[in-house]
């Protein structure tokens, strides 16, 4: 009989990996995959695919899984799904599909996150040879960005015929999930195979390329001959509190520190000889998973002390709760209910500590949070030496400013129809954190798949 629970995930022991970079869960093999599968009731209306934003068919995977084919699973979840391992991963599940699913109404849910990666990693263990599409559409289209949302709008048009090119401003393709997602979490080996997977489709990448700098949009349409262009820059732009002190010597965005940690590979230190200071005493300021992971990077750099620095209470807390249970068991310091109020320096221009007001929850706000209110007199300094500012990014101006008929939102992301990712510009696409602002990358994917459909139809009835 199928347990109430989770199978439970292997995990390293916390002790140990704050010593190294390698991934914390290790995933399930195949007779614990399909134990937990059988958990699932095989639900006539299931609502985990409504709850999924690329409209997977959970169940059918899962009874693959059950009845030990994985080949199968692995086909299934590809009919929706081009980054299968990434989702597998990162993919919010306990607020998407495992917040719906049936089982989940009297006991946990089914593990469907943790089965989707058990059959990604199958299939790269047994990965048969992939053929190229051919292109038999005969037209070009562009996709400016290479995160979650331009892989898989890329990936949808490859197969449909289309001669796709990919445009990076980086060296190296998969956007945040490159730069953004530490190695501990989301190995970059994997990404790198799902991004190889799609280039064997027959789609073309060209890195540092600066859209907006090195080639406009217009130039591309009118001059380079693309039928139709999808943006999918993403949010690069981080935001900070706006507090004295934050343009001191040891201040970050977590965007820089990540950043710097994962595409200069400071991870491999010292093999790499990467630019980036870590104090022996470290304040992240931010709950969300981009705190979250900044805050476990400079653990395993070496600082002694690290805070998280909330100014709500762990209720509201935006990060997934398996990140928050993570960092406490690696040793982060949680010091919630704290407001930062300026980040304290010496006559060098170093950061020496940060100043802090103790908050209580008040009644709830817009966002339905309790609002935090400040105590009187409450205010005491933390020791630390380096700063992380961790509470959110904006998308980068280039593009609005470089493409004048693109209208734009009054915090910058681009206007795009949520169903299409038409954008006031004929031709031009957008979807993912450039238009919705920071999310999920499972959301980022389903931006890209609506455009791409809508793409193809764009471009057959011009």
């Amino acid at each position: 009989m199928a347990g109430t629970k989770k199978n439970p995930m292997p995990c390293q022991p916390g002790e140990e990996r704050v010593k190294n970079f390698l991934e914390v869960a290790l995933g399930y093999d195949e007779d614990v995959a399909i134990n937990e599968a059988k958990r699932c009731i095989q639900c006539k209306n299931p609502k985990c695919v409504s709850g999924c934003p690329v409209g997977i068919e959970i169940p059918k995977f899962i009874e693959k899984i059950a009845e030990g084919d994985f080949q199968g699973a692995i086909d299934t979840l590809k009919e929706k799904n081009s980054l299968p391992a990434i989702c597998g991963r990162v993919c919010p599940q306990e607020e998407q599909c495992e917040k719906v699913c049936i089982v989940g109404i009297k006991n946990e849910p089914v593990g469907i996150g943790r089965l989707e990666r058990f059959a990604a990693d199958w299939e790269r263990k047994n990965r048969k040879e992939q053929s190229k599409i051919s292109n038999t559409e005969g037209k070009k289209v562009a996709i400016v960005g290479s995160g979650p949302a331009g892989l898989t709008c890329a990936g949808e048009l490859a197969k449909m015929g289309y001669q796709v090119t990919i445009f990076e401003a980086f060296h190296q393709a998969g956007g945040v999930l490159m730069y953004g997602i530490p190695e501990f979490r989301l190995p970059k080996e994997i990404v790198q195979e799902e991004i190889n997977a799609l280039l064997n489709l027959g789609v073309e990448l060209k890195t540092n390329v600066v859209i907006g700098q090195t080639i406009t949009i217009k130039e591309l349409m009118e001059e380079e001959g693309y039928e139709a262009v999808f943006v999918g820059s993403g949010a690069g732009l981080p935001y900070f509190l706006n507090i004295p002190g934050e343009n001191l010597n040891g201040v970050y965005s977590a965007n820089e520190f990540l950043t710097r940690v994962n595409l200069m590979r400071a991870y491999l230190h010292p093999q790499w000889d990467t630019p980036v200071k870590v104090g022996k005493k470290v304040a992240v300021v931010g709950a969300g998973n981009v705190a979250m992971d900044a805050a476990r990077t400079a653990k395993r750099l070496g600082a002694e002390d690290v805070y998280i620095v909330y100014r709500r209470s762990e209720d509201e807390m935006p990060a997934r709760i398996e990140e928050i249970h993570h960092a406490k068991e690696e040793g982060i310091d949680f010091r919630l209910l704290t407001n930062p109020m300026e980040v304290l320096g010496n006559s060098e221009g170093w950061v020496t500590g940060l100043k802090c007001l103790k908050m209580e929850l008040g009644e709830p706000d817009s966002s339905g949070r309790r609002r935090p209110v400040p105590i009187e007199n409450s205010e005491f300094e933390l020791d630390v030496d380096v700063v992380i500012i961790a509470i959110g990014q904006g998308p980068n101006p280039l593009i609005p400013r470089s493409t004048p008929e693109l209208q734009t939102s009054k915090w910058g992301n681009i206007t795009a129809d949520e169903s299409t990712g038409n954008t006031s510009m004929e031709g031009v696409f957008a979807g993912g954190d450039v238009v919705t602002g920071a999310a999920t990358v499972i959301k980022a994917m389903g931006a890209g798949k609506n455009a791409a459909v809508a793409m193809d139809q764009y471009i057959k009835n011009k």
